[in-house]
């Protein structure tokens, strides 16, 4: 079953047994403060606030949400805030990770760093979640921030990733799509060979429970129209639950340009750790800070 819009994703986090403990790493970020918090009131998430109370407090205060329920945990300036918030979800005390005011590469760092224990056998894999009014549900665009170039095998393992993610939320055999410049294979182009292998591979033994086409331009991934005007015969065009991008350049543009531009509500989470990870830009708004929160909830209900 395909999911319209994000109602349904916050719907089925607030039927979490109980708040998800948010472990907020760099916690002096004005929006996801307001994400976070805005999670608390929708019942299912409890902040926990990791970085400089000296920096933390202030906020709090302005923003007018000091006299809410939140733990601190104070660090040392210049301390190892994703360190320390890594710690917590170790000792039992955090059920999501999050991404506060840290760069990307500190945050994920400690993530990756086996000694930590956050890794699983799976491959850390970022999945944007997306809405744009031009279509009629959401899509899974996947992966924009860990994996730069990946190979054949990761990109087997990223299928996976999204297909497993949108069966937990309730999809039965997604339809996923692998992004190329093109529909046709071009021996100059890397990532349509290694798409039409994919799909040959799929074909004859499934990666993962799904339907799965490539390589395909962009504009046919979304649009009926598209297709039908270039002559491209696939019942799938313009209904895709999911993209796996070629590269993390491009699913990173991608998202960006639809917030920018095609006025996208969007979330992210990191899978294929012990818990989910909730992963933004700093730049965004308090309303993806929130959505993403409601994603990891949600996946917790799988």
């Amino acid at each position: 079953m395909a999911l319209k819009n994000f109602d349904q994703i916050v719907e089925r986090a607030k039927q979490s047994f109980r708040p998800q403990r948010v472990v907020i790493a760099g916690a002096d970020s004005e929006n996801i403060l307001l994400g976070a918090f805005q999670a608390q009131d929708a019942g299912f998430a409890t902040p926990i606030l990791v970085g400089e109370a000296a920096k933390i407090e202030p906020m709090l205060e302005r923003l007018g949400l000091k006299d809410k329920p939140y733990r601190l945990v104070a660090t040392q300036p210049g301390g190892l805030v994703a360190q320390a918030a890594i710690d917590l979800i170790n000792a039992g005390e955090g059920d999501v990770l999050m991404r506060g005011n840290t760069q990307t590469r500190e945050f994920l760092m400690p993530l990756l760093d086996e000694k930590n224990s956050l890794r699983t056998d799976k491959r850390l894999t970022h999945i944007d979640l997306v809405s744009m009014p031009e279509y009629p549900k959401l899509i899974a665009i996947g992966d924009v921030t860990v994996t730069i170039e990946p190979n054949l095998q990761q990109k087997k393992e990223i299928i996976q990733d999204m297909a497993e993610m949108l069966h937990s939320i309730g999809y039965d055999k997604p339809n996923i799509a692998l992004l190329s410049m093109v529909e046709h294979v071009s021996f100059h182009m890397k990532d349509t060979v290694e798409a039409q292998r994919l799909v040959m591979e799929h074909d004859q033994r499934p990666i993962t429970e799904c339907n799965l086409v490539g390589p395909i331009a962009y504009d046919l991934i979304l649009s009926k129209e598209a297709a039908r005007l270039k002559g491209y015969d696939n019942p799938l065009c313009g209904e895709f639950d999911g993209i796996v991008a070629p590269s993390l350049l491009a699913g990173n543009l991608i998202v960006k340009c639809w917030q920018m531009h095609a006025h996208a509500r969007t979330c992210g989470v990191v899978i294929g750790a012990k818990v989910p990870v909730a992963l933004t830009s700093r730049s965004d708004d308090k309303d993806v800070a929130f959505l993403s929160l409601a994603f990891c909830a949600a996946l917790g209900q799988k």
